[in-house]
């Protein structure tokens, strides 16, 4: 069964209208037949250095804990690739069987071309699993 959990820091300061949201994600997706890793969207935003910011609930339906060491991250649209990252978070660990929410910023360098910002995803490069 899939667990949603709030890194510490997420659970002291997340609102109440953004922490029901995250749920309703997440009793809408965390059934999925699934056995990988999943990156489900919450919302997208710019900020005042021009970064993007991509909330994600990061779903870890595999049987192994998901550790964010030197992971390439791809953000699309439209399937066409918008940014793309190499992601080392030391703090993110991503235990088997548990959602998280997580927000990846992508710096200004690594944004290929601008896009609006709806209905956006990320995908993990298979290359580094």
């Amino acid at each position: 069964m899939q667990n949603l959990q709030f890194e510490r820091a997420w659970d002291k300061t997340i609102s109440e209208k953004d922490r029901e949201r995250i749920n309703n994600v997440f009793l809408k997706t965390n059934s999925s037949t699934n056995r990988g890793i999943q990156f489900t969207p919450l919302w997208q935003a710019v900020n005042h250095k021009s970064e993007l910011l991509v909330t994600t609930l990061i779903q870890n339906f595999s049987e192994q804990t998901l550790i964010f060491n030197n992971r390439k991250l791809l953000y699309f649209k439209n399937n066409k690739l918008i940014a793309e990252h190499i992601f080392s978070i030391p703090n993110l660990l991503v235990e088997r069987n548990t959602s998280i929410p997580w927000t990846f910023i992508f710096p200004v360098n690594s944004v290929l071309q601008q896009a609006d910002l709806l209905n956006g995803y990320i995908e993990m490069d298979g290359k580094n699993n």
